[in-house]
This record gives structure tokens, C-alpha cells and sequence, in this order.
């Protein structure tokens, strides 16, 4: 089965996300909603801004207690960036993202996984940019390769770029 590889989408979101997170002057609007499912616990990152007004949320969820505690802006950004450091991704269909069809077994728990719903606009720009994308990390291409030779859903993985469905969907 062939997937298709992300390690380059996910160099150029984890750029953008930073200017995000440290520069948000820059965006016009954003609508921002990461969620990282690392060895068990939940990150979540969320941040919108419209009309000049910015609201933010920034929570995980242990493993060990099952219970939501918000955390700090940077602790989420850290979590978040950690995972865009892995040295490859692949994205899963949309049929796994909405957790339809058997294929919604595919994301193996030992392997971190993160929802991305990212929507702006850059002040200057005349349109908006928006992707909706669940990714699977790895630590490296060889590692990519074992866990997806593995996976008996042949359409878990998006197979061929650019991906684009009624539900998800890279750059647009």
C-alpha cells in the first residue's frame, strides 16, 4: 500500500504555527484548533480571533486521571511543536478522521496522532487559507514505513497528494 508522506506539510505548519503563537499581530483572522493524543493524553491548543477580539483555551487531559485541567499557552504550544518535530507523518482519510467504517481502528494508541483545523489570514492577504487534517507522527521514514506496511485498512492513509474531500482537506 502506498501513502503518501507529510514531513514537508508539517515543516511548513509547524513555521506557521509558531508565527502564530508568537506573532498573531500579523494575522488578520484565525481559527485554530490543534488536538495532540500522545501515549495516552490529550493536548489541546485553540485559539480564534475575529473582529479584533482573541479567545484562546489552552487544556490537556492526563492519561492517569481522565480529567481536563487547563494549562499554560506555552506548555500546549511546547506539546504541539514536539510533535511537528517527529521526522515523518502520514495523514489519515476522512473516513478514519470521522471515525466512520472499520478504518477508525487504524490509529494505533502508541503512535501520537494530531487533529489540525487551521484557518487564517495573514494581514495584507485577499484570501483566507484553511486545512482540516489528522496526522499520524513518526520518528523517521523507516518507522513510517513498518507501522503503515502493517495497517490492514488499505484506505486508512491518505494514499495521494494533494488531499482534498468534503471533509478534509490540505491548503485551500
Amino acid at each position: 500500500m502506498s501513502v503518501a508522506r507529510y514531513a514537508d506539510y508539517i515543516g511548513d505548519l509547524r513555521v506557521l504555527f509558531a508565527e502564530l503563537d508568537r506573532r498573531s499581530e500579523r494575522f488578520q483572522t484565525f481559527d485554530v484548533r490543534l488536538e495532540l493524543v500522545a501515549a495516552g493524553s490529550l493536548v489541546v491548543y485553540e485559539t480564534k480571533r475575529r473582529k479584533g477580539q482573541t479567545d484562546s483555551l489552552y487544556y490537556g487531559r492526563s492519561a492517569a486521571t481522565g480529567q481536563n485541567q487547563q494549562i499554560s499557552q506555552a506548555a500546549a504550544f511546547s506539546a504541539i511543536d514536539r510533535f511537528f518535530a517527529l521526522g515523518q507523518f502520514a495523514a489519515l482519510t476522512d473516513q478514519v478522521a470521522t471515525g466512520k467504517g472499520a478504518e477508525s481502528r487504524s490509529v494505533d494508541a502508541q503512535y501520537p496522532h494530531c487533529a489540525v483545523n487551521f484557518s487564517y489570514r495573514k494581514k495584507g492577504q485577499a484570501v483566507a487559507r484553511s486545512t482540516l487534517m489528522v496526522f499520524v507522527g513518526f520518528n523517521d521514514e523507516a518507522d513510517a514505513l513498518d507501522f503503515t506496511s502493517i495497517v490492514e485498512e488499505p484506505g486508512a492513509f491518505v494514499a495521494q497528494r494533494p488531499y482534498h474531500t468534503a471533509k478534509s482537506h490540505e491548503w485551500k
